[in-house]
Formats: C-alpha cells, structure tokens, sequence
C-alpha cells in the first residue's frame, strides 16, 4: 500500500519527501480504522452484550460482565486487527514495522494476561457458594495462579523486547534465586501454608477461628495466598499472615459445630460449712422430689444393711455411713440434667467434685447442649445455674461467695 501511495503522491508531482508522507498517510488510516473499530465494538457491541447479561437469568453471563472478560476480549481483538493492518500495509517500511509490531504484539500479551485474569475472577466468583469453595482455600490458588502467570507474562515481555529468547531469561534468573525468594517470600510460604491448610482439612470459610497470640476470635471469612481474615465476635477484622497458621498453633472450633453440641464446664462453689448429713426428716422432706425418691429409697436400704453388719453405736456420727446434703444433691443434680430437654444425651454428661480450696467446695457441671449456636447456648446454660442457685437451699448449702461491703456493713450494725 505505502508503494502505491508513494507512485500517487509523484505522479500528483511531489517529488520530495515522498516516502515520510506516505508512511503517515499509512499510519494515518491505521489510526484511522482502530478508531472506527473501536467506537463500533464499544459503543455499540458492548452495551448490546451488557445489557443482554444484565437481563439474563444466569449467574455466568453476568459474571462475565461485572470481570470485565468481554472488555478485555474486545481489547485483545483491537490489538490483533492493529498488528494485521501493519502487516499488510507497512510491511516496506522495517524499522517502523518492527516497532510497531513489537507494541501490538506486547498490547496483545497484556490483553491476553488480563483476559486470563478474568477467567479467574469468573471462577471464584461462580465457586464462591459451592462446596468446593468450602473446602480449600480457592482464592488463595487463584491468585497463586495469577502470580505465576504474570511472572511468565513479564519474562516474555522482557523477552520480546529484548529480542531474546525466554529460556535465556529464565537461565539468567536462576542466579537471582535468592533474591526472588526474599521479594516473594510471604507469597511463596502463603502458596505453601494454603496447600498444607488444603491437604490437612485445617481450615475453612466461616470455620471460628480462635488464635490469642493475633488477637483472633471469630469466623474466618477470607483465605488469600499471603493472608486469613477473621471477624472476630465484636466485628473487628484481624488479619493473619497464613504461613503462621501453619508455624503457630491455633483453635479451630469447627468440630464443636459439626458435632450438633456445645460444652457447658462450669463450677459452682459450695460453702463447706454448710455441708451436712441428713437427718431423717430431711430425707422424709427431699423424698418428694421426683428424681430423687428413687435414689433416696435404694440408698436408705443400703446404707441400713451396711451399718446393721457393723453392729456399732451409731448416735456417734463418726462410726456407720450416712447420706449428705452435698451428695444428694450431687445425684439430684446429674438426675435432673439427664431429663433436661436441651441437654445432649449423647455426649459426656456428669456432674463432679473438684478440690476444695480456698473458695469452698466446687461442684462442676460438665454437659454438652444439644445446639452450638450461640445465644440459645448462653441461655440454656444461664437457666441451669438460675435454676441450681435456687435449689441449693432445699439442701442445706450454700454458696460460698467472699462478704461485700453490704456485710460488713451489717457486721458493724451488730456489733454496735
């Protein structure tokens, strides 16, 4: 085309310069029909595409949209048509050729890059609600994939401009080992922590996440190559490098969710001067309770033949076996959580005797309820010691708690 420009321009009768004003001539109609081009495909195919997808009932073809795939495509295609045009029309001219060859042959790399990219988004976000996402850390892998791909993308790039082969950079690169792994160090041990987080079923989306040592106690709600993001319980976002995860030791609640029950490991402090035996009227009276008549009934009858085989005084209280309040109330207790409805009756159920010490005698309740979410838990364990405070009297006991300042008070009135 530039020789036929330039036969026309001599026979108008410029004889001078022929050559530079051809080759803008040329350029010129490039320019021209990218222009042309470009106003078609994004004033007119774009928004067709856009709003056929905005009105589609499918996921992917908005997806596709919103990731800008289309866009790119289009960029890619006007790079493509720029570098057939130069082919075909300047393909006299070297130097400019070989320049502007270069520069479509980069614009269509980056696009291409870019388009790769897109594809990726697509992924993760058409994966986000599935299990899959659920599983393994997919975000982490895409931008693991993404980083690759740009680092191949530069070397090429470098490569094309260079005029040098990619194998000769990627040789040349070896001598940089240890330069590349200090720049690329979180992302590399972050690859290396997500695949081992993957493997080994460690961690999940929306698994809570408990890690003092960072602050950490929520539901992890983000899992990136070179981080984890948890919202704790008072919706603070922390941040956790993923490598320490691997490093350091952590607490996944996960398996408490998954086993249908929540832990209730909670002590009640008996004043230990309150502990007694019980006298017959007391068990006559504690007979009225359903879950304890039973009980009461065979106990009695053991504790009767046991002292009638010793055959000593037994108005002393240190000679024969006797029933206390504090163990009575023990087996009422466990009796009583066993009938409770929002107990779990499959798990550990058991109510014990700690070490006393300074603090009285602890009694601790060790049950499991039958949800794990979080307020009804809080409940039910609130209405089992609301209800076990109030029936401490029934026993005898009391709760050992240290006097206040409103005892004191009394203390002083009494004594005045």
């Amino acid at each position: 085309m530039q020789q036929h420009i330039i036969s026309w321009l001599k026979e108008a009768g410029l004889q001078h310069y022929t050559d530079t004003v051809a080759l803008l001539i040329v350029l010129a109609t490039i320019i021209l029909i990218s222009v042309i081009t470009h106003v078609i495909l994004h004033r007119t195919l774009m928004p067709l595409l856009r709003n056929h997808a905005e009105k589609s009932s499918r996921q992917w073809p908005k997806a596709m949209i919103h990731n800008r795939l289309f866009s790119r495509f289009v960029w890619l295609m006007q790079g493509v048509l720029f570098k057939l045009q130069t082919e075909l029309f300047l393909h006299n001219s070297e130097q400019v050729y070989t320049a502007i060859i270069v520069v479509a042959q980069v614009w269509m790399m980056i696009f291409a890059l870019l388009m790769f990219f897109s594809l990726l988004d697509i992924l993760q976000q058409l994966s986000s609600n599935s299990a899959l996402a659920q599983q393994i850390p997919v975000r982490g892998i895409i931008q693991t994939l993404k980083l690759i791909a740009a680092i191949l993308m530069i070397i090429m790039v470098i490569s094309l401009l260079l005029g040098k082969s990619p194998g000769v950079l990627i040789t040349g690169l070896g001598a940089m080992t240890a330069v590349l792994m200090l720049v690329f160090k979180d992302p590399i041990l972050g690859l290396v922590a997500g695949i081992q987080l993957s493997a080994n079923n460690m961690l999940k989306l929306n698994d809570w996440l408990e890690m003092p040592k960072y602050g950490a106690d929520g539901a992890v709600i983000d899992i990136s190559l070179t981080t984890v993001k948890v919202r704790n319980w008072d919706n603070t976002i922390v941040t956790i490098p993923t490598y320490a995860l691997i490093s350091d030791s952590f607490k996944n609640w996960r398996g408490m969710s998954e086993s249908g029950g929540r832990r209730i490991k909670r002590s009640i402090h008996i004043d230990t001067t309150s502990i007694l035996f019980l006298e017959q009227d007391d068990v006559q009276s504690l007979k009225s309770a359903l879950l304890l008549s039973p009980y009461l009934e065979s106990k009695t009858q053991e504790l009767i033949s046991y002292n009638a085989q010793l055959g000593c005084d037994l108005t002393s209280p240190l000679n024969g076996r006797r029933l206390t309040n504090v163990g009575t109330f023990r087996v009422w207790l466990e009796s009583w959580l066993k009938t409770h409805p929002q107990i779990h009756k499959g798990m550990t159920l058991m109510v014990r005797q700690l070490a006393p010490g300074q603090d009285g005698l602890p009694v601790e309740i060790y049950v499991f309820t039958n949800t794990t979410i979080w307020q009804e838990y809080e409940n039910i364990q609130s209405d089992i010691f609301d209800h076990v405070f109030a029936v401490l009297p029934t026993f005898g006991l009391r709760v050992h708690q240290a006097p206040t300042g409103n005892d004191m008070r009394m203390i002083g009135k009494a004594n005045a």
